[in-house]
Order: structure tokens, then sequence, then C-alpha cells
């Protein structure tokens, strides 16, 4: 701020402040208030009993000091005697406290010091509170970084003027960036701090994928077909179950897309990850079967009680029901949360049996608070 001439110049430009920034003068006069007793420490000695008060309208500072009226007195900061009291407050007695005004000469110069230092810190302060807002709306969205560098093992993004960085438990391990490369993040949180705005991004986190889905398929944005569930292991596949409102409107078919446009963008921005998705259904049967896809089930037990289900499948379509080290039953497992036990036609009950449960409760991004009764999860 500018050098002040008088005290009333302060308060105009206070006025104008408030007008073109939207912060108080009041909540900038009483911080300034509140620096002047402390600098009144230095004049004084003590600020325990010193009270500062700048006239919103003059400016004009006045500082006064609260003293005990006593015979003797002790301490000259706190204490006024009582022939001193009587000559300035003629019905004072010992005992009592009077308000005696000590205001340096001069002292609105030191106070517009330290306007213009409050003023400085309000706005930043300001600024910062702008800063957060904008990308506390983002919390839980997808925003597109630039990378700017590697810093050991994570990566540094600019996100709209903004660092963010990237934590190698945030990052899918076969992902590999160029700088200035522009890549779709997700916002996990969104943090005030002194400094600024911190922000938590991922490239793992199931939520990203929804997001992506929601952005790419109309029908989904619209709310004619929703997302029910997710399950994913980043970099490796993806499980996605979805459900259309309209009977007219395939769920599937509408994320796929015209040739597999839809899909294949996504899968793009995932570097290739594979997704596959499937028909949720309220049915706990029809959709463990779906979730297991691509395999066949022949038949299917299901107890909603305690949410299991043991599944028969073709002899030859077993280890395609499990998947490469079991990723597609334990994929089917979290998207449906039911504990699946998955076993060939031809053998025996108690035979090779091959069990896997919903990791829900293990997966820091999908606690139990967020789970439903159906298995789905929510936001």
């Amino acid at each position: 701020m500018e050098k002040y001439d008088s005290a009333k110049d302060l308060i105009i430009a206070l006025d104008e402040f408030e007008n073109e920034k939207g912060i108080s003068k009041d909540v900038i006069l009483e911080a300034v208030e509140n620096s002047l007793v402390a600098a009144c420490k230095n004049q004084f000695g003590k600020a325990d009993n010193i009270k500062v008060n700048i006239n919103r309208q003059t400016g004009v500072v006045a500082v006064t000091a609260e003293k005990v009226v006593v015979e003797e007195v002790t301490d000259p900061a706190l204490e006024m005697s009582v022939t001193e009291a009587k000559v300035k407050f003629p019905k004072a007695s010992v005992g009592d406290t009077v308000s005696e005004e000590v205001t340096p000469k001069d002292f609105w110069r030191i106070s517009a010091q330290k306007a213009k230092q409050v003023v400085v810190q309000k706005i930043r302060e300001e600024e910062r509170k702008v800063l957060y807002g904008q990308y506390a709306e983002k919390e839980k969205e997808i925003v597109t970084g630039i990378v700017q560098r590697y810093n050991g093992a994570n990566i540094a993004f600019n996100i709209n003027n903004i660092d963010a960085m990237l934590m190698e438990n945030e990052q899918v391990k076969t992902e590999r960036f160029r700088p200035t490369e522009r890549v779709k993040l997700y916002v996990v949180e969104v943090k005030d701090t002194g400094r600024g705005p911190r922000i938590t991004i991922s490239r793992t986190h199931p939520e990203l994928v929804k997001r992506l889905f929601e952005a790419e398929v109309s029908e989904i944005q619209d709310g004619t077909v929703e997302i029910k569930s997710i399950a994913r292991e980043a970099g490796s596949r993806t499980k996605i179950a979805v459900w259309s409102n309209d009977p007219n409107v395939d769920p599937v078919g509408a994320c796929v897309g015209v040739n597999g446009a839809r899909v294949n963008a996504i899968v793009d921005e995932l570097r290739g990850e594979k997704i596959d998705i499937v028909v949720w259904d309220e049915d706990p049967a029809v959709f463990i079967v779906n979730a297991l896809s691509p395999a066949r089930a022949i038949s299917i037990d299901v107890n909603p009680e305690d949410r299991t289900t043991k599944v028969i499948v073709p002899d030859n379509q077993l280890s395609l029901a499990i998947g490469k080290e079991g990723q597609n039953a334990r994929l089917a497992a979290r998207l449906t949360g039911y504990k699946i036990d998955i076993k060939s036609e031809s053998q025996e009950y108690d035979d090779d049996e091959y069990e896997y449960e919903d990791e829900y409760e293990e997966d820091e991004y999908y606690e139990d608070e967020d789970a439903t009764e159906d298995g789905n999860t929510e936001e």
C-alpha cells in the first residue's frame, strides 16, 4: 500500500481496498489494533493493560492504559498514585481503575505501517482462500495435469499453475510420462495450508475410471445409465457394473460405443488397461454370473445372509473363470461384494476348490461404510 500523509488517507485507502477486494475495513482495522497493542510493549514496557482504538471515520488512533489507583506506586505501567488520579480523575479513589490516554506523538504513522502489513497479509490470505475454493470444487473429480519432472519416485505435475505431486503409491507401475505431457488425474483430496492448497492426486483410484466413463458416455451424464460398482487393479484390469433405467437402452452398449469408440478412448487414457463392462442385477446370482464374464457358469448357489456363493463352471472354463493369477475371480468378488467359490463340473466337491472374497474392506478407497447391501459402492 502507498504511504499515507494523514490518518484520514488511511481510512480512504481502506475503503477503496474494501470495495476492490471485498475484505472488510473493520476486519483490517481490528487486526491493526491488535498488532499495535503488541507494538506498545516496546513503548511502555507492558501491553497487558493497553487498549488501542482507531476511529473508523477519521483514522485517529487513541492509545489508553488502564491503571489501578493506589496509595504508593510500585509499578508505574500498571498503577497511578491517588494524588495524580485526583488531578486527572477528580472522582477517583484508591482501588479504582482509571483509563489514561497515553497515545504517543504521531502514533498514527506506526498504525499506517501496521495497516500496510495487515493488508498484505490479508491479500495473501484472501488469494489463498480463493485458490483453495477453486480447487476444493475439483475434489473427487478429474483434472488435467502437465508433467513437470520426476522427483525421485514421485512425479511433479502442474495443474492450472498449482504444483501437485503424484506420489509413488498413487502411480500405476507400468506408466511412464514425458515432460510437458498432459495426463488425466483424479483429485483424491484438497487441503488448505499456509502455503496454498495441497492437492492429493491419483492414477490408481477406481473413481478415475468412473469419472472417465461419466465424461465419455452421454447416457451416464443424463442419468439413463448408472455405474453401480467398480473393481480395479490399476494398470491391469477393471470390472465395471452398469445398469440402465430405460429398458430400451443397453447399458453395456452405451458404454462401449459404436465400434468400441467410447471404451477405447478410456482404455487409451489408461494406457491399455483392460476393461470388462457387465450388467448389474438386483438378483445376486445373476449379477455374480455376469461379473465372472467372460466365463460361463453352469450353476450357482448363493447365500445372501453370509454373502457367499458357490459357482460351477464347465471344465474348459475353469481357468477363464479364475483368470490369470486369480484376477478374474478376485475382481468379480470385489465387484459384487460376495465371497465366491469356483470349481469345475468334473471336480469333487472338496477337491481343488477356488475361493475368492470381497476385498473392499482392505481397499483404502472403499470402506465398509461406503458399501450398500447389494455390494455396490457409493460416493
